[in-house]
């Protein structure tokens, strides 16, 4: 059991997800077909023996409430485990006001009552596996009043930005935390990762609502660095930060690669998700799959290359699919060619027999869509 609580963090104000997050939060978001984004974050606290979570929901809550549920399906212990679904306030007047500073002010109450001392504060827009255990007992072990995790990368230019960077003296001291512009090739990239005692968290939520009004908890800590031992912990392994349309495109295609895969999913590190009882998918003679993750309760007809299709797909007689993110329970009509595209729930691609986007900037079809 780890000595901790986790609290799961809504997405900032850097990410981005074009189209998705107009109608759910980015932690609610598809990821390979059967997965939600905030399933990994979760797992990753539940298997590491937090059995008190937190989280935190910034808007448009209805589809991460309804896929939480009760928070049975994530392995927490029934007995002394809690899943508490905290929204942010409502009057806060605009939208600039609503962060995770002042989520965790809104919610104070709750967190000052839970009986744990030291807090795990984790995105819900990061998708890697890790062992938050250990990273505990590395913490207190250190004797550090906050620990950052980070992953070194040399792809900076073009990807991760916007992301958080973490400037790091020889010991691996924060010095200070900065976003990503593209301009290095090589970055600390920080996974947003905190751990620190509760009665510390409390004081720094505090002490950031009151330097402004529109800070978010990076800068306190940011502000922080030359005051506190703030140090960091590298992590090594697949990891992907989903802060736009491409990088949760590219996340998803990224894992067709194995070694990825295998790195990520390891079976004595499940990932927990809310499931259903559908029947396995259905290959018809006509149908044809290729490098694909195609999950379950789908009728597949067509052709499906190097693509991600979500539970209850149908993909009908002659269609072409090519590099294409597939949300669940759509439709491919007969004879449609849909190439580089991410195509929403329930959409139904009929009519429009020709959809490609561009390599590198995929097309996107909207939520109940029909084309």
């Amino acid at each position: 059991m780890c000595n901790a609580f986790g609290i799961v963090n809504f997405e900032g104000s850097n990410v981005k997800i074009k189209g998705l997050q107009d109608y759910r939060p980015a932690g609610a978001i598809s990821f390979l077909g059967r997965y939600r984004l905030i399933d990994f974050p979760i797992s990753n606290l539940s298997n590491s023996g937090v059995n008190h979570i937190q989280v935190h929901i910034k808007d448009k809550p209805r589809s991460l409430v309804e896929h939480l549920g009760t928070g049975r399906h994530y392995n927490i212990n029934s007995k002394r485990g809690k899943l508490h679904i905290l929204p942010s306030s409502s009057d806060l007047g605009s939208d600039f006001y609503n962060h995770d500073i002042a989520s965790y002010l809104y919610n104070m109450r709750a967190i000052e009552e839970v009986n744990y001392p030291y807090v795990i504060l984790v995105p819900s827009h990061m998708v890697y596996r890790m062992d938050y255990s250990d990273l505990l007992d590395r913490h207190i072990e250190s004797g550090a009043d906050i620990t950052m995790v980070y992953q070194s990368v040399d792809n900076a230019k073009e990807a991760f930005i916007d992301c958080d960077v973490l400037n790091l003296n020889k010991q691996k001291g924060v010095l200070s935390i900065e976003k990503n512009r593209g301009i290095y090739k090589t970055r600390n990239i920080s996974l947003e990762t905190y751990v620190m005692s509760k009665e510390l968290f409390i004081d720094l939520v505090k002490k950031a609502a009151n330097t402004s009004s529109l800070y978010w908890f990076r800068d306190i800590v940011n502000d922080e660095c030359s005051e506190l031992d703030i140090r960091a912990t590298n992590h090594r392994g697949f990891f992907a930060c989903i802060n736009d349309f491409k990088s949760y495109f590219d996340a998803n295609m990224s894992l067709m690669d194995f070694d990825k895969a295998k790195d990520l999913f390891d079976e004595d590190w499940p990932i927990y998700t809310r499931t259903n009882d559908s029947c396995p998918t259905q290959y018809y003679p006509t149908g044809r799959v290729v490098n694909s993750f195609v999950s379950n309760g789908c009728l597949i007809e067509g052709t499906v290359e190097n693509c991600i299709v979500g539970r209850g797909c149908v993909v009908k007689k002659g269609a072409v699919l090519k590099n294409c993110v597939i949300s669940p329970s759509v439709v491919i009509g007969e004879d449609v060619h849909i190439e580089n595209v991410v195509v929403d729930k329930k959409a139904r691609i009929t009519r429009k027999k020709d959809l490609v986007g561009e390599s590198g900037n995929p097309m996107y079809v909207k939520r109940d869509d029909r084309i």
